[in-house]
């Protein structure tokens, strides 16, 4: 099975990237037709850590890239204090001590002044009685760091990834830029980028691949993107389509048994549509949304799980995957464990549900033929985390694919590696532009 993580640049790019979308894009077309044709954490006294204590418990750090946060919502509290450390490994230079009574205005109100009010582009800062580190290297916002008053994209986001593993340390940064990217990019301690936004109808402009191919090919991170919301091929979507990104499109999921795709477009994996998660604008609301803008964090935040639970297991006390770690995201007693490694049992471990579907809920069946143009290798939820797990310790090794499943991987993977400029290397080596406001767009 070829590993998109493991790749060498070539001197250009063929001229044929725009064929090559368009031929994915007509396989999926011919996909597609031939399935319609058939039928609160409370308040309370916040615990410290001690600034020296080196044996705090297994973590892992999330870096979602969005419009900001809601600090003030009791999804995002905590009773840990984050040991110094720990913060000091994260470039922290500034601490808020945020208001956690009354309102949400109220809570803002009194903050504005010795909070809100003295935040600059280059400050870090962190937030106690919360999960959050945050940054706003943009600096382009009314208010760094929080959430817009008029949106709230940012906040369900990091809420998606901490349903999946509620422990994760989340460096959250405010932005869609490349320079936003990096920010999390160059933060030796961070696992997971994962953003959520694109150009509409995943239009081949570009946008933030030379950051994540910085973030993945050369910090050895693993970086989750949103594929568009439309059934459009994600072979060029900046996003989602780099052979070094994990390119996540959405199905329906409980309700609707699993069995509908909502937006399909040769990915590399499809999660969870739908999701209940925190408002933007008050300290204890939340609201049901879709779109693969939730099902993209909802697998970096099972990702952290998994790494959380392996370092857990093997005595590693660090996160990220730094030279110092040897590039490995787990570093443990007699275990290593590389970013290549996590993705190629991400693919093994994912399924693709029993036929059957219901034409009166103005979703797409999954194709029983070449269910990989619209699903990827299939769906990955939480009942994936344990088998997952078991493979990467070594008790129990996740069976191989279907030929044909890999053969029609095959042909996503060399259209990304053509259209990207990128082509397998040996499988034990992982090697070492700017969006602008015009096309940009959040993915929900």
């Amino acid at each position: 099975m070829s590993e998109v993580l493991e790749a060498e640049l070539v001197p250009e790019v063929d001229n044929s990237r725009i064929a090559i979308a368009l031929s994915i894009s007509l396989l999926i077309i011919g996909a597609i037709l031939f399935a319609l044709s058939g039928d609160n954490v409370e308040e309370s006294e916040v615990q410290e850590v001690s600034q020296s204590d080196d044996s705090w418990r297994s973590f892992s750090v999330i870096a979602p890239i969005d419009t900001g946060i809601n600090v003030y919502h009791d999804h995002f509290r905590t009773n840990e204090t984050y040991p110094q450390w720990l913060l000091d490994g994260l470039g922290v230079n500034k601490v808020c001590d945020l208001t956690f009574e009354g309102s949400w205005q109220e809570r803002y109100d009194a903050d504005k002044s010795s909070c809100w009010d003295t935040l600059n582009a280059s400050d870090i800062v962190y937030f106690p009685g919360t999960k959050i580190i945050g940054a706003s290297p943009d600096g382009d916002s009314d208010i760094l760091i929080l959430d817009d008053p008029n949106d709230g994209h940012g906040s369900a986001v990091t809420g998606a990834v901490l349903d999946a593993n509620p422990n994760a340390v989340i460096f959250f940064v405010e932005g869609f830029s490349s320079e936003a990217v990096l920010a999390a990019a160059n933060q030796p301690l961070v696992d997971v980028i994962t953003t959520s936004f694109g150009a509409i109808g995943s239009l081949p402009f570009p946008g933030i691949e030379d950051a994540t191919k910085v973030a993945v090919t050369q910090k050895n991170k693993l970086h989750t993107g949103a594929a568009d919301n439309s059934p459009s091929p994600a072979v060029q979507d900046a996003t989602a389509g780099p052979p070094w990104s994990i390119g996540i499109a959405g199905y329906a999921e409980e309700g609707d048994d699993q069995k509908e795709i909502m937006s399909g477009s040769y990915p590399d994996i499809s999660a969870d549509w739908t999701q209940v998660l925190p408002n933007h604008d008050d300290i204890d609301g939340y609201h049901e949304t879709s779109g693969t803008s939730f099902a993209t964090p909802r697998t970096a935040g099972i990702i952290s799980f998994i790494l959380e639970n392996l370092r857990e297991e093997f005595g590693d006390s660090g996160s990220g995957a730094s030279d110092e770690r040897g590039g490995y995201l787990v570093n443990g007693t007699n275990m290593t464990i590389s970013n290549a490694q996590v993705r190629e049992a991400i693919n093994l471990s994912a399924w693709y549900p029993e036929l059957g579907w219901d034409p009166t809920s103005g979703t797409m069946p999954i194709s029983p033929v070449l269910p990989c143009a619209q699903t990827g290798w299939g769906l990955v939820n939480l009942s994936n985390i344990e088998p997952i797990i078991k493979h990467l310790n070594g008790t129990e090794v996740l069976p191989q694919r279907a030929s044909d499943v890999v053969a029609c991987m095959q042909v996503n993977q060399d259209a990304r590696e053509a259209y990207w400029g990128a082509y397998p290397s040996n499988p034990s080596q992982v090697i070492d532009s700017v969006f602008g406001d015009e096309g940009v767009n959040v993915r929900d």
